[in-house]
């Protein structure tokens, strides 16, 4: 399955009858709790909502006539996130979103051994973007989370996408393991690490997709360029997952797909018990509508 943008991705993925349940950590923002409500209003999630009742009563006089919802409130950020671990652990919520509350802090609980909430695997990060010009949506990882990621990590990050492409409905994913040439050049350590993974996937220890690299941005995105540079590979021109050699290189490239070429993303941390929607602070509402879309899109366990 091929989808061209996130409407074709709510029509085909979505349930009305089976919306999964989201909980906002510290919903005492607009854009967290609009998007939330929203997507709630349309079927695509199910709201519940941890905050303090004083800071959300505002925002639910704007937002609380748009769908049923379930408020838990709580009298502090440490309280907000203890009760989103309770109600992951309990099987409550099916994705969690951080709203008001400083990355750090929400990741630390995630990651904390003492609270139940990983799986073992690898946490990263990756954003699915709508562009105008390409002809599906486009997944770019890891732009947030994984710093200077060496070779293990980057196969680790590479099998977390494919695995949530795989669940919304992509069909062998394509990936293209990025560097500035589409050759090993000792000199150019990304280039190299390229090489090392697509090793890997001739082995068979990166299943479940097709990759290639090293691979430049415009061979992997644009097919003519392809083939003026006789580069012949079935994911040049037709790339599903962008995977960036550093989080320099994901995160300039994600913020300029979408300031600079009208790009609509949607972000979701992976590797945890459940998704989680974490989107940057000057993300638009719209952008936290569209991740929601993401988490909720998901289908199956991990």
């Amino acid at each position: 399955m091929v989808y061209k943008n996130f409407k074709q991705l709510i029509d085909t993925n979505i349930s009305k009858a089976s919306a999964k349940t989201v909980a906002v950590v510290c919903a005492e923002d607009d854009h967290s709790v609009g998007a939330a409500m929203e997507a709630g209003r349309e079927g695509i999630i199910r709201p519940l909502l941890i905050a303090g009742e004083e800071k959300i009563k505002p925002l639910l006089e704007t937002y609380g006539d748009y769908c049923d919802y379930e408020l838990l409130p709580v009298s502090n950020q440490e309280e907000a996130v203890q009760t989103m671990v309770e109600v992951v652990n309990s099987g409550k919520a099916d994705a969690i979103m951080k709203g008001l509350i400083q990355t750090a802090d929400f990741m630390k609980a995630v990651v904390s051994k003492e609270n139940n909430l990983r799986t073992g695997q690898l946490i990263s990060h990756m954003v699915v973007i709508e562009l105008p010009t390409y002809h599906k949506l486009l997944c770019v990882t890891d732009p947030a989370m994984m710093t200077y990621p060496d070779v293990d990590q980057k196969k680790q990050i590479i099998l977390n996408a494919v695995d949530m492409l795989t669940r919304i409905g992509f069909d062998t994913p394509k990936v293209a393991a990025l560097a500035a040439v589409d050759f090993i050049n000792p000199k150019m350590p990304e280039s190299v690490d390229a090489g090392l993974l697509k090793e890997m996937y001739e082995r068979g220890e990166i299943p479940g997709c097709i990759l290639e690299g090293p691979i430049s941005y415009d061979l992997a995105v644009h097919k003519e360029s392809a083939e003026i540079k006789g580069y012949d590979s079935p994911v040049a021109g037709d790339a599903d997952i962008l995977l960036a050699p550093n989080i320099t290189v994901g995160n300039v490239l994600i913020k300029s797909l979408a300031f600079s070429a009208q790009g609509i993303p949607a972000s979701i941390v992976t590797g945890a018990k459940v998704p989680i929607v974490l989107t940057s602070r000057a993300s638009s509402q719209m952008e936290k509508f569209h991740s929601l879309v993401l988490a909720a899109s998901l289908k199956g366990d991990h």
